[in-house]
């Protein structure tokens, strides 16, 4: 079952879609889930509402496998994605792989700071969560985005999913913030990267998975549980994406050892 309303976001000054999907016969019980927030809303559930008209499909998955979850869906603003999911400007690194300085980039903070401080209080209150029991998952410039809200509020985000991360946009920045960051209350992190991502682009493809294996090295060393995949000619396209779901549910369904 999905739900959708707009919200307003202070910091921007505007309304979002949020959809939000309910697990099976939700209306007629009392249980309490865990909650997963995905970023790029209108990409997550179905192909009717995707930019581009490919999707996760994550509504069918979830329905089909009877998975026992909230997930909450921020749309994306087209023009703004960038700005909203980039931390910080982009920099030197950023310019390496796609040859040229964007000046893009630096709104990361009031994004998340707007899901941790308006909407999670909001869907805690309307709907039957578990307040400390949630997730957070991306695609690329999603994963880059997910990963920052696991360094500044590892409190509430215990499992973390990064698909196909652009941390290149920023790749200085995040991993100075994951080397400095306390990431003890971090249950788990995946993270993968296809070596084709940008097609007959070899070089860049190359610079992805150095890219996401830095990100994977930090938390390695700190000792975080963490997974990385390298998807062998894996393309950065959503039929792509969404063959990688199975595994990262059933990597966070995993009990530890």
């Amino acid at each position: 079952m999905l739900e959708k309303f707009q919200m307003k976001m202070t910091s921007f000054n505007e309304d979002r879609m949020i959809r939000v999907y309910l697990p099976e016969n939700y209306i007629n019980q009392t249980t309490r889930y865990p909650v997963l927030y995905m970023h790029d809303g209108q990409n997550v559930f179905n192909d009717d509402d995707a930019i581009g008209g490919h999707s996760l499909q994550l509504e069918e998955f979830l329905s089909e496998n009877e998975i026992k979850l909230i997930v909450v869906a921020i749309d994306q603003n087209s023009e703004e994605r960038m700005n909203e999911y980039c931390p910080w400007k982009n920099g030197q690194y950023s310019k390496r792989i796609v040859g040229r300085i964007d000046p893009t980039g630096g709104k990361g903070k009031q994004y998340i700071d707007f899901i941790v401080n308006e909407l999670k209080p909001f869907i805690d209150k309307k709907y039957r969560t578990l307040k400390d029991q949630n997730s957070m998952a991306g695609i690329s410039l999603g994963g880059l985005i997910s990963t920052y809200a696991a360094c500044v509020y590892p409190n509430i985000f215990q499992n973390v999913a990064v698909l196909s991360s652009a941390f290149f946009r920023n790749q200085e920045e995040i991993e100075k913030l994951l080397e400095e960051a306390d990431l003890s209350q971090l249950k788990k992190f995946y993270i993968d990267c296809g070596t084709n991502e940008a097609k007959t682009d070899k070089l860049i493809s190359k610079e992805f998975v150095n890219s996401n294996h830095a990100i994977y090295e930090i938390f390695r060393k700190k000792d975080i549980r963490v997974k990385f995949n390298l998807f062998a000619d894996a393309e950065h396209h959503y039929l792509y994406f969404r063959q990688r779901i199975p595994e990262i549910f059933e990597y966070f369904c995993t009990k530890d050892e």
